[in-house]
């Protein structure tokens, strides 16, 4: 049970009833038209794989599912304290229509995925409605009681009582209380129902075990990769760099200790010269260290840090930070990075305006979600800076989002697990 839909004595209160009933409902009125909608398109993109056409339409259709699936996932730790771990095999890069088609189908989390859809439609659906059914039926009930009756001259049937005058009426709205008691108990429990049930469809088994240590794996390889870029790049830097300033200041001095007496009008020069050199090599060494581990997260935290970061990007940038307390080293090290990056895409390629940025951190997962008003066509592929980001991200077993329909905006959602 979320926080929201319980009080600190464990009651459920009635802006949890009224919360739960709403996203019910809003559940309901997407899942069964995402369902299937997903449902179809997959059967017929897979049907026509015999003749090719599906071999160009299966990936971008099960790929969907999976955002479909993800965003379910999401909404089930938000709403529901349901956490369902995605464990989608990943697909490889740069691979001809028929290899992506035939990893995505080889991945058991697909048929997991086409399995659920039709659960979701039915039972999920029936689920996700059942919460604003028992809240608002009862306000029928009442608007029986005081005249609505005698709209139905017929008689009119409300659950099990027969409505044909006001006695009867009267009956209704003492059902309809009844219900109302109900829904004080029930409304919070069975949207929670209905994340429980998404999580016994969606959620891996223990058959899965050693495709989590194969995922785990390639994460660690990962790491050490990147580690080991990042070392590659520390020494170039510093070799390319500081390093070369530092010798020609070196040199430099020396060429003035000559100078002193014999000239000391070049010598001056030269002074002023090697004073700028020292003063460009602190500014790469600053920078150099500011990409390795920025000073100001590790004074201050990651929420003074992206603020850091807002302040030197040439588009407007607005930062919400609600973080009590702070992570450990690594995940905000981690966070920073991958908002660092996500930033800089941004700058570079959605030609915003403006930027807004979201920090938080509830149910143990460190959330940032990045927004700008771009032209949006942002994707997680191949040789994009978003790959990477996914990447690092998987080393924390953190999870990368992106929604950029054409035209924008662009919603990036980075989450961690933490402490």
């Amino acid at each position: 049970m979320t926080t929201d839909t319980m009080n600190g004595s464990g009651r459920t209160t009635g802006r949890g009833i009224g919360l739960a009933a709403v996203r019910g409902l809003a559940l309901a009125l997407v899942c069964l038209p995402g369902a299937v909608l997903c449902f179809c398109l997959s059967l017929v993109s897979i049907a026509l794989i015999p003749i090719g056409v599906g071999l160009v339409t299966t990936p971008y259709v099960l790929t969907g599912v999976r955002a479909f699936a993800d965003w379910r996932r999401a909404l089930a730790a938000e709403w529901g304290g349901v956490r369902i771990p995605p464990a989608y095999r990943p697909l490889p890069e740069r691979a001809d229509p028929w290899t992506r088609t035939v990893a995505l189908l080889r991945d058991p989390a697909t048929w997991r995925d086409l399995r659920w859809l039709p659960v979701d439609m039915t039972a999920g659906f029936v689920t996700a409605l059942l919460p604003a059914v028992l809240l608002l039926y009862p306000l029928e009930g009442f608007a029986l009681a005081i005249g609505l009756w005698r709209v139905f001259p017929d008689g009119y049937w409300y659950g099990f009582v027969p409505v044909t005058g006001q006695a009867s009426a009267f009956g209704a709205a003492a059902l309809g209380l009844v219900l109302l008691f109900l829904a004080h108990f029930l409304t919070p429990r069975l949207l929670g129902v209905h994340f429980r049930l998404t999580r016994a469809v969606l959620a891996g088994n223990q058959r899965e075990l050693a495709e989590r240590v194969r995922v785990l794996t390639e994460t660690r390889r990962d790491a050490v990769d990147a580690s080991a870029a990042e070392l590659r790049r520390i020494e170039r830097d510093l070799h390319d760099g500081a390093q070369a300033r530092l010798v020609a200041v070196g040199m430099d001095l020396g060429t003035i200790e000559a100078l002193l007496d014999k000239d000391p009008a070049q010598a001056k020069e030269l002074i002023a010269r090697t004073r700028q050199s020292s003063v460009e090599a602190l500014s790469e060494l600053r920078e150099l260290v500011r990409g390795i581990h920025p000073p100001v997260l590790a004074e201050r935290g990651l929420g003074d840090a992206v603020r850091a970061l807002a302040l030197r990007l040439p588009v407007a940038t607005e930062v919400s930070v609600d973080l009590p307390g702070r992570a450990e080293a690594p995940v905000e090290s981690a966070a920073y990075f991958a908002v660092s990056e996500v930033l800089t895409n941004a700058v570079k390629h959605s030609g915003a305006d403006r930027i807004w940025i979201d920090l938080h951190r509830a149910d143990g997962m460190l959330r940032a979600t990045l927004t700008d008003n771009g032209k949006g066509g942002a994707v997680i592929g191949a040789g994009s800076g978003l790959a990477g980001v996914e990447r690092r991200l998987g080393t924390f077993d953190g999870v990368l989002a992106v929604s950029s329909p054409a035209g924008g905006p662009t919603m990036v959602t980075v989450e961690i697990p933490c402490a």
